[in-house]
């Protein structure tokens, strides 16, 4: 792993928001970084990885991400913790109670809201938490803001002994911006974990305590937050309209109405109310926009402030000039049509499985047998629900899979009498939160067939690390969890743990359809590395002979995209009915030699391709005369 290049301070670098993160750990002399990867958040890890200063891992899950931080700050090191939004349900329980203890060494959560939903199962509005918890939040509108707030956040967790939230969202995270950095690392000494069993064992009568500290601690922070340059009042020359905004829409603002007069919330909760009534004095109408809840309008109206905000904008998306513009033009008395616009011809991109991806063959069996429910769970996989395959049934958080298809079987009706309960999950989902799924499962005498996907890699989020792969975040080698064991000790019998090679269809199709008619928790586990990582052998590909091609289609139910139709022909049957074929090829330059595709094809028309032998150019005859 590279280390980390040290830059002269005031030295400038084209970052992410995520690597300007990273770089602001360094430099505040953080020891301990934990995460789950998760988008738009992952590459977080992935650049404090190359900071050998700081030690660093992926976690099973941001509970145990989050967990791992808060032990370093009390042992008195500066620790920090990411994650994506629904990562922070997960790791709740952890710094709701840390909130109400307090920490040590300054402990910051990096939270990524996925606004617009561009990788994610729901859209979140992160600032709840801060709320909630008692917690401060910071909320960076771009690169330089993130690195700079990721610094302050540090000093801020220690002076009032608290966790500080920084709110990211995918525009931040994601976009690249100039960063100016301001120095080097500054190490911070570590004077250990001072034992206090008043204040770290949260028991009810030492947790009560508390409390107090607590809300004293909310009306200190809202009097830092008043004064806080974190809050900072752009003046404009037009004062019809003023904007209170936080994060990137304060770059979405500045962008529509330049002359308007805007406060930007960096210091967002506690919110500096006293601040936004003053500011509020200055201009004719107060608008608030705010992605995606209107929590900040919330506050403002309750404390007698006259705003408007989510019935002008919406309520869910990015609030880009294309949102802006219609809902706050009127209010100038300027009408504003949206202009029309004509759409550009773009080829469609349907997600769609990898050519030679393990999870191909799983679901071709399960597209071919009938009476089941599918549950599905969080990840690549997850396309299985799409064409061509059609089987998936549910997918709602990590590790629902198997606790939801226990719940279904539990509770099935007279029309899923005969109907077999099937999970689908992954490797890392299982272990981030499956386990306790299948654990429930044997334990209260369920009858679900569970897929176990295993492709040693998270692969969703970019093909990173996880107890299954037998690497950590480093690259360096790492024990690799036996999944056939691990399922055993949670209880499924030994026989009913069935090890197969998704490339081997026929005995995938047979091993479901066996699995199924038990009457116990069954676990079938594939073992294939994700094509996109260096673990997939690429072979020679596969070519069909159209000569043998009858136009059966059956590769094409793969569902590989490396497997394309060539035309289409209507044929009558033997019993005079019409049908269509479906005649196929393999682009070469696409196929990786995984020969899923030999084990759908009857007439045996697809066949590798062979080395052609060099072609030798001929040499001219040269004829000879002799006198």
């Amino acid at each position: 792993m590279n280390a980390v290049v040290h830059a002269f301070a005031e030295s400038r670098h084209l970052l992410s928001g995520n690597e300007a993160v990273a770089r602001a750990a360094w430099e505040a002399g953080v020891r301990v970084a934990a995460a789950y990867p998760g988008t738009p958040a992952t590459e977080i890890l992935e650049t404090i990885a190359h900071y050998p200063d700081i030690y660093s891992e992926w976690s099973v899950n941001e509970k145990v991400a989050v967990e791992v931080a808060i032990g370093a700050s009390l042992a008195g090191s500066r620790a920090l913790a990411a994650m994506k939004h629904v990562g922070m349900n997960v790791a709740s329980d952890a710094f709701m109670t840390q909130a109400l203890a307090g920490v040590v060494g300054g402990l910051v959560i990096v939270v990524a809201d996925d606004v617009g939903l561009s990788s994610s199962q729901n859209e979140q509005d992160s600032r709840y938490w801060g709320r909630f918890g008692h917690m401060p939040i910071l909320e960076p509108a771009d690169s330089q803001e993130a690195y700079e707030m990721v610094k302050r956040a540090f000093p801020l967790s220690e002076r009032y002994e608290v966790p500080v939230i920084v709110r990211m969202t995918t525009r931040v995270c994601h976009v690249k911006a100039m960063v100016t950095f301001a120095g080097e690392r500054v190490e911070h000494r570590a004077a250990g974990f001072q034992k206090n069993p008043r204040r770290w064992v949260m028991t009810p009568a030492n947790a009560k305590p508390r409390l107090p500290v607590m809300h004293e601690r909310d009306r200190i922070l809202r009097e830092v937050a008043e004064t806080s340059d974190l809050n900072e009042i752009f003046a404009g020359s037009d004062h019809r309209i003023g904007f209170v905004t936080s994060g990137p829409a304060f770059m979405h603002v500045r962008e529509t109405f330049p002359n308007a007069p805007v406060l930007k919330i960096g210091f967002s909760h506690p919110a500096p109310l006293a601040k936004i009534r003053a500011f509020a004095g200055v201009v004719e109408t107060l608008v608030v926009v705010e992605e995606t809840e209107p929590l900040l309008e919330t506050e403002i109206r309750a404390a007698g402030i006259a705003v408007r905000g989510k019935d002008l904008l919406p309520r869910f998306g990015e609030l880009a000039p294309g949102a802006l513009r219609p809902a706050i033009k009127p209010l100038l008395g300027e009408p504003y049509a949206i202009p029309n616009h004509a759409q550009a011809g773009v080829f469609p991109r349907p997600p769609t499985m990898c050519a030679s991806c393990p999870h191909l063959g799983p679901y071709f069996a399960l597209s071919h047998l009938r009476n089941l429910n599918i549950i599905g769970d969080i990840g690549c996989y997850t396309l299985g629900a799409g064409h061509p395959w059609n089987a998936l049934d549910t997918c709602t958080c990590m590790g629902a899979s198997l606790s939801m298809a226990h719940g279904m079987d539990k509770g099935r009706g007279e029309s899923d009498e005969k109907k077999h309960m099937v999970a689908v999950i992954g490797d890392s989902t299982f272990l981030h939160m499956g386990m306790q799924g299948l654990l429930n499962m044997v334990y209260n005498r369920g009858n679900v067939t569970v897929l176990l996907l295993d492709n040693r890699s998270v692969g969703m989020t970019g093909g990173q690390e996880n107890p299954g792969t037998g690497e950590d975040l480093h690259g360096l080698a790492a024990p690799r969890v036996n999944f056939a064991k691990l399922v055993e000790a949670l209880g499924v019998h030994p026989e009913r743990i069935r090890m197969v090679d998704p490339y081997e269809l026929p005995t995938i199709v047979k091993l479901v359809r066996e699995e199924v008619k038990m009457n116990e928790p069954s676990v079938i586990i594939t073992d294939r590395p994700c094509s996109l990582t260096d673990r997939f052998e690429r072979l020679k590909p596969y070519q069909v002979v159209d000569d043998l091609c009858t136009g059966c289609g059956n590769c094409i139910d793969l569902g590989c995209p490396a497997i394309f139709v060539t035309h289409r022909e209507t044929a009558a049957t033997k019993s005079g009915k019409m049908r269509e074929l479906v005649f196929a090829g393999i682009d070469a330059n696409s196929c990786t030699g995984c020969h899923m595709c030999v084990g759908t094809c009857a007439p045996e028309a697809i066949v590798q391709v062979q080395p052609q032998p060099p072609q030798i150019p001929a040499q001219p005859i040269r004829i000879h005369r002799h006198d």
